[in-house]
């Protein structure tokens, strides 16, 4: 979609530091970390939110995450924990319209989801 700052990542247009790349997704690290690992992961295809998965997309969807555990344990924090969230939406906290996941460890999170 034009326009869409993740779509530009994408495309090479603006520079990311890419953890993971492969034909569908694209991992890189969060410009404005809140934990010692946080990446974000997502899809090439533009899709809006998670509210906007369709049936077309499951096997993408599942890509992420397992590629998204094998982020968490190439990372080194899949044994002591992690957090894998996804904002859905302006009141859910999504910030950009680009469905993406972070993935967030490396340090004790709060029991809260804010």
């Amino acid at each position: 979609m034009e326009g869409c700052i993740f779509c530009k990542i994408v495309k090479g247009e603006i520079p990311s530091d890419k953890v993971y790349e492969d034909d569908q997704i694209l991992v890189f690290r969060d410009i404005h970390p809140q934990a010692p690992v946080h990446y974000l992961v997502i899809p090439k295809k533009h899709i809006t939110s998670i509210s906007e998965v369709t049936d077309a997309d499951l096997e993408l969807v599942g890509h992420m995450i397992n590629t998204a555990v094998r982020m968490a344990v190439a990372a080194g924090i899949a044994d002591k924990g992690y957090r894998l969230v996804t904002n859905s939406g302006m009141e859910g906290g999504q910030v950009v319209d680009h469905m993406h996941w972070h993935i967030l460890g490396g340090r004790q999170l709060s029991g809260e989801l804010g």
